[in-house]
């Protein structure tokens, strides 16, 4: 086995060389406290850094058990030591030489405590997986700075970030608590017929739309109206008290800048765990909620979407609808029927964010336009249907039409972000200001109807008889570059991490790879990859272990397949037969 002596020798032997005699350092080295493994070594100083793992053995990291006894405990954990090695890391980091030289940096972290493939805990080891920018002068290697950056500042990383005794005990225990009291709060929504529980004392505004750091300047700290007030006795932290969200129809009301949409927006994230000191640690939501919007231009490869939509002109089906720019209330139809499709329990809707046609059509534009000249059926009138029939809830922001009124099981008012609860007076105005307009769309929702979709694949280009494997490429976490096709997930708006993206375009080609050829309904094909994923973790999407990908629902799975402007669909059944 190589030593880290050998390995300092070596890299300063390379100095001056061509930059890809770098090649020479893939292999293994031990340490005194740790392995070292270099599984790929970049060909340029201006590509993709090197990704390197360290491995230190239990004997020597010293983690108690009890810390990743549990899938809740470990990923606690994981995302505590992830953002312990990446803030070692950015004290050494420094710019030596052309390109990336100098660099080591582990996988991005937000608010949000994720499992990541960036770092691995159980009992015989701590595996952290990173990459590095090798030093170099134009195409030159550094030898000696890149033995200063492996076999000085990388053993300080370890030291400092990989090692029970060097952390601050405290603050793992707290991280470990809150992350496993909050997924014991979002187990127990359901039994409480819940869909949402919002603390007193949370935090929700944010410091800015491109900063998701809580304000630090005059928010007011959320408290429930005694009405609507539950209270949880959690494992660790003890009794906690808030704002529960029943299910059924909740409407969120109020006047502009009042935080509708600032709660809404943590609703849709409690679907996540937060680090503690976020503000939102405890907002928790059911995990099969899903944000819908609106979505103007979007592809739609054969959806029913006939529960919204019906006789469009020149007899169009809309029970296998298809199109290649969609409008807004075509998107926001799609989309429902999508997220059903997959599982979804609860949609959140804000106005601000929808189609009008497709929210509300009034008892005067009824008079006018007469329903047989109107293909669309607005949400007004499906949602209650959507609970009734099929126990899907719904959230929506409607600062707007008092319609909603009729059809909400609560009414929360939102007034310089402090909520009320308004539903008696919302029933009493329906009463009194009756608006008469007639219901729309029938006694029922309608058919969700399963679809088996078809991911094409491409040609080689040097010989097409032959297939090659697409070309992932993430930009941020609104696109993603899936073969030739660029897929807009901006609308997607519950993925926080552009690893989350990486990791949805990692699970496509593998889906197209491993069951493509198979006639399953999209549903059995996301829960065969849920499966994979329980059996193997992320790793389970590549060929060989990377460090840049992060946990993702199958709704957000399936929201980048249904955006696939490729994508057919082989068949579906009839809703009719």
């Amino acid at each position: 086995m190589t030593t880290a002596t050998e390995l300092q020798t070596l890299l300063r032997s390379l100095d001056g060389r061509s930059y890809k005699a770098y090649k020479e350092i893939r292999g293994h080295y031990q340490f005194p406290q740790f392995g070292l493994h270099v599984d790929s070594v970049q060909g340029d100083p201006f590509a993709a850094p090197s990704r390197l793992r360290v491995v230190v053995p239990q004997s020597v990291a010293e983690f108690p058990a009890e810390y990743y006894a549990t899938p809740s405990r470990a990923v606690a954990l994981r995302d505590y030591l992830t953002r312990e090695f990446a803030a070692a890391a950015r004290s050494h980091s420094e710019q030596r030489g052309s390109g990336k030289s100098g660099l080591i940096a582990i996988a991005p972290t937000g608010q949000q405590i994720l499992e990541r493939s960036a770092l691995w805990i159980d009992s015989q080891q701590v595996e952290a997986r990173f990459v590095v920018g090798l030093p170099a002068r134009g195409r030159s290697i550094l030898g000696r700075q890149a033995a200063e950056l492996l076999c000085e500042d990388l053993p300080d990383i370890v030291r400092r970030s990989l090692l029970y005794s060097a952390l601050d005990a405290a603050a793992v225990q707290q991280q470990v608590q809150v992350v496993e009291d909050a997924d014991w709060l979002r187990n127990q929504l359901a039994g409480r017929s819940l869909v949402a529980f919002i603390p007193n004392g949370a935090i929700l505004p944010r410091q800015s739309g491109v900063d998701d750091a809580p304000l630090s300047d005059g928010a007011l700290p959320f408290q429930s109206p005694p009405s609507l007030q539950v209270t949880f006795d959690r494992p660790h932290q003890g009794l906690i008290s808030g704002l529960g969200i029943p299910v059924g129809v909740t409407l969120i009301v109020g006047g502009g800048y009042h935080g509708k949409s600032t709660l809404l927006r943590a609703i849709a994230l409690g679907i996540y765990n937060h680090r503690p000191g976020d503000g939102r640690e405890q907002v928790v939501t059911h995990p099969a909620a899903v944000k819908i919007r609106a979505e103007d231009g979007r592809a739609i490869a054969s959806v029913n979407i006939s529960p919204f939509i019906n006789n469009l002109p020149q007899g169009r089906s809309t029970t296998h609808f298809s199109t290649p720019n969609a409008s807004g209330s075509t998107s926001q139809a799609a989309s429902i029927i999508e997220a059903l499709e997959v599982g979804a329990q609860v949609l959140l809707v804000d106005e601000d964010t929808s189609a009008t046609n497709f929210m509300i059509r009034d008892r005067r534009m009824q008079a006018l336009i007469a329903k047989d000249r109107e293909p669309i059926t607005p949400f007004v009138d499906k949602v209650r249907q959507l609970y009734t029939d099929y126990g899907v809830s719904t959230v929506l922001v409607m600062g707007g039409s008092g319609d909603y009124f009729d059809v909400a099981d609560t009414v929360i008012a939102m007034g310089d972000y402090a909520p009320q609860d308004v539903t008696a007076q919302a029933r009493a105005i329906a009463r009194q200001l009756a608006t008469h307009r007639t219901a729309e769309g029938g006694s029922q929702f309608g058919d969700i109807t399963p679809r088996i979709p078809h991911i094409p694949r491409q040609p080689s280009r040097r010989d097409p008889a032959e297939v090659r494997s697409p070309k992932l490429k993430v930009r941020d976490v609104d696109e993603l570059v899936f073969g030739d096709e660029t897929i807009d997930l901006s609308a997607v708006e519950q993925l926080v991490e552009v690893n989350q993206v990486r990791a949805i375009g990692a699970a496509i080609a593998y889906l197209q790879q491993q069951y493509g050829d198979r006639p399953w309904a999209l549903s059995a094909l996301l829960a065969q990859l849920q499966a994979d994923l329980d059996a193997a973790g992320l790793d389970a999407l590549t060929p060989y272990p990377q460090g840049d990908l992060a946990q993702f629902r199958p709704a957000e799975l399936a929201a980048a397949i249904n955006r696939l402007r490729t994508l057919v669909i082989r068949s579906l059944p009839d809703p009719k037969s």
